[in-house]
Parts: structure tokens; sequence; C-alpha cells
């Protein structure tokens, strides 16, 4: 599980509720904060228009990024450039077709697909295209998921204003009972909380995470995709090292290079 976002959603609920508490006591949270029609409006009509964004399947499918986001991927840049350097070692000691034998043992389908397609003779260009339609697809789909979340983002507070407007509207309708206005105008303005609270509190920062994720894998992906041309070039390790930690910033490439002197 990745802490980080686990820590930040519990700490900004925290937060909330102690500036709730702070300001007007434990009662409070039921008494003011509380508000069951609020939450039908902010809430089902912000859910109601995820439904009708996206497919059932796409719904249920950007709902799951919830559990990416609480994941930890470990994607480990490093540890990608030494298998793949490893592997140019066993294809230039041992020919291209040994590297099969050692793809059987991969768990990273990704670089297995086109380990395989190097042994099978695959032409460089067409081995490239194949991988890149495939990185390509797996960047859409994970966009869409991320965007399923910034689409949350921006209902959520469009969908308060509108629980707002209603409370409004039902306010001045009682206007020659003054007692009731600040009472309405409470009820009113905590359509517009609860419509900020999901922006800001859960659905942007998941669909930063998300993105974060996602660019984070797409660049290990470019990574195998150029190591494994490389190879199939018949390029020198060394060489093919170099080349890929192009890839990475200077501090992860002084770390990697570190781990490498160590090893």
């Amino acid at each position: 599980m990745d802490l980080a976002t686990l820590i930040g959603v519990v700490l900004g609920l925290v937060l909330v509720l102690f500036g709730i508490i702070q300001s007007g006591g434990p009662s409070a949270i039921t008494g003011s904060f509380i508000d069951i029609p609020s939450v039908i409006i902010t809430i089902g009509g912000s859910l109601s228009c995820l439904v009708t964004s996206y497919t059932l399947k796409e719904f249920v499918e950007g709902f799951k990024g919830i559990t990416v986001a609480f994941k930890d991927p470990k994607l480990d840049h490093g540890m990608t450039i030494r298998q793949i350097i490893e592997l140019s070692n066993v294809a230039r000691k041992e020919g291209l077709l040994a590297l099969e034998e050692v793809a059987g043992n991969m768990e990273d389908e990704f670089m297995k697909k086109g380990i395989l397609l190097i042994v099978d003779g695959t032409e460089p260009e067409l081995v490239r295209g194949i991988l890149e339609t495939e990185l390509n697809n797996m960047d859409e789909r994970h966009r869409n998921v991320a965007g399923f979340f910034d689409t949350w983002a921006a209902m959520g507070p469009a969908w308060g204003m509108i629980g707002t407007l209603i409370g409004l509207v039902l306010m001045l309708k009682n206007l020659q009972d003054a007692s009731t206005i600040g009472p309405n105008m409470a009820v009113a303005l905590i359509t517009t909380f609860y419509g900020s609270l999901i922006a800001n509190w859960l659905c942007t920062p998941i669909a930063n995470k998300l993105k974060g994720i996602n660019s984070r894998e797409y660049q290990m992906k470019e990574i195998v995709i150029e190591g494994l041309l490389s190879i199939q070039a018949g390029e020198n390790p060394r060489v093919i090292e170099e080349k890929l930690k192009s890839f990475l910033s200077p501090t992860i490439r002084t770390a990697v290079s570190s781990e490498e002197g160590e090893g």
C-alpha cells in the first residue's frame, strides 16, 4: 500500500474535522455539517453526471482507480535497466536465441513480449511499432481512469452550487420570517461545502496520483523498448546502459550507478 495516499486522505479529513470542532464544538459536526438532502443532491447529482458521461463498464473501471491510487506499484527504473543490461550480456555471449529461456521466467509481460518478438526474428521497426502501440493503448486507458476523477472533481462543486441555489430559492420564499434566514442560509451553503470536499479532498488528489503512476510506468516501458531494440541491434552493454540512464533524472541516475558499484 502507498502510505502517502492513505496519510494524505486521512490527514485531510482529520484537519477538516478538527477545524469544525475547534470552531463549533463536537456537536457542530452532526448539528451543522450533516444534512441528508444536501448529501443526496451533491453526491447523488455528481454521480449521475458520471453515469451519463461514461458507459457502465467505464464507470465501474473508473471507481476501481481508487484502489490503484492506494497501491504501491513498485516501479523501479534502476532495476529495469539492470535487468536489460543482464539480457544484453546474455545475448552478447550466447546469442539472441538464448533470451527465449530467460523470457520464460519473467513476470513483466511487456518485456517478455518484446523479447519473444526479437527471438522470432521480427524486424526492429515492427518490434517498435507493436510495443509502442501497446504502450499508447495503456496510456489511453490510464488517462481515461484519471479523467474519471477529474470529471468528478468538476461535477462535485457544480452540484454543490445547484444545491445552494435550491436552498437560496427556498429561503427567499420565506423571507417574512427573519429568524429562519440564518439557518436556511447555512443549510444552503452545506452543499457547496460537500462539493468542494469531493473535489479537493478526494477526486483531484486521486487523479493526480493516477497520472503520476501512469507517467512513471510509461517512462519505464519506454526504457524497455529502447533497451530491447538496442540488444537486437547488438550494441555494447555499456553503451546501452548509458543510453537508458539518459531517461532518468540526474539524482536517480547517480543512485543507479551507486547500486551497480555496490553490486
